[in-house]
């Protein structure tokens, strides 16, 4: 029993059946990431109370926090996925790790954006060399030399273990971004929110934060599946499932008849 579920789920590692299953998955995830995004930007920018310290300024986490929080998860799926690209020459784990980086970016550049705006009326500053915008700022240059890599070279198996290096050495970044208010004296308060201990914020302000971090995650759901799907087509080109999606046989079918 646990084998034959074992064969189910591996066979989403072909590309077709990895299609057609996420084909079904992202109207769903679009859905859940409206409906996320109006919920948190609702109760974070109308509901939630203004910070007794900050004002209304920090506001801007509840875009900021779960930006930051992608930009370092989704490099971490990369490097498993270029991981397993490497050891086990899955090539669906490459087209996943090529298609979650733009994303990653976006959301690296975003947290950098928001960063500034919130540190000039925090810290009088839009940047300062700070151990960690210093190590977030690499980030975003790791994801940029990720995909200028994997686009420069022509071969797309090289492409592939190139950059899959690329984002395995680079990995050890992430670490240094969630633990350099600890390692180093830095302007960044500590984490509101671990594992171990209750959110030391109002309860409107957590769900908010929550909120748009269920929009963070859906969003990049739906957007990375449907840059995947259209990076497995052009990689498929050649079979005839992917040939059948590209031409249906109902649109031949017509432009036969129109041709005659």
């Amino acid at each position: 029993m646990e084998q034959d579920g074992r064969i189910r789920w591996l066979k989403f590692s072909s590309p077709r059946h990895f299609y057609h299953l996420v084909d079904r998955v992202i109207p769903w995830a679009w859905w859940v990431a409206g409906i996320a995004l109006v919920v948190g930007l609702t109760i974070g920018f109308l509901i939630a109370p203004a910070d007794y310290q900050q004002g209304n300024s920090y506001r801007i986490m509840f875009i900021h926090v779960p930006a930051a929080w992608m930009s370092m998860f989704i490099y971490l799926l990369i490097a498993g996925y270029a991981f397993i690209h490497l050891v086990w020459r899955v090539k669906m784990a490459d087209v996943m790790a090529i298609s979650l980086a733009p994303t990653g970016a976006i959301f690296a550049f975003l947290s950098l954006w928001t960063g500034a705006l919130w540190g000039r009326p925090t810290w009088g500053a839009y940047w300062v060399w700070d151990a960690r915008l210093t190590s977030s700022l690499l980030l975003l240059l790791l994801y940029l030399g990720y995909m200028a890599l994997h686009a420069a070279i022509p071969d797309r198996q090289r492409a592939g273990r190139a950059a899959s290096l690329v984002a395995l050495v680079g990995v050890v970044n992430v670490p240094i971004i969630y633990f350099s208010v600890h390692w180093w004296n830095t302007l960044h308060q500590g984490a509101s929110i671990t594992l171990t201990a209750a959110p030391t914020m109002a309860g409107t302000m957590f769900a908010a934060l929550v909120a748009m971090t269920v929009a963070c995650w859906a969003y990049t759901i739906a957007v990375v599946l449907t840059r995947a799907q259209a990076e497995t087509l052009e990689r498929e080109r050649g079979a005839l499932w992917a040939a059948q999606l590209a031409d249906p046989p109902h649109t031949r079918q017509e432009a036969d008849k129109e041709h005659v």
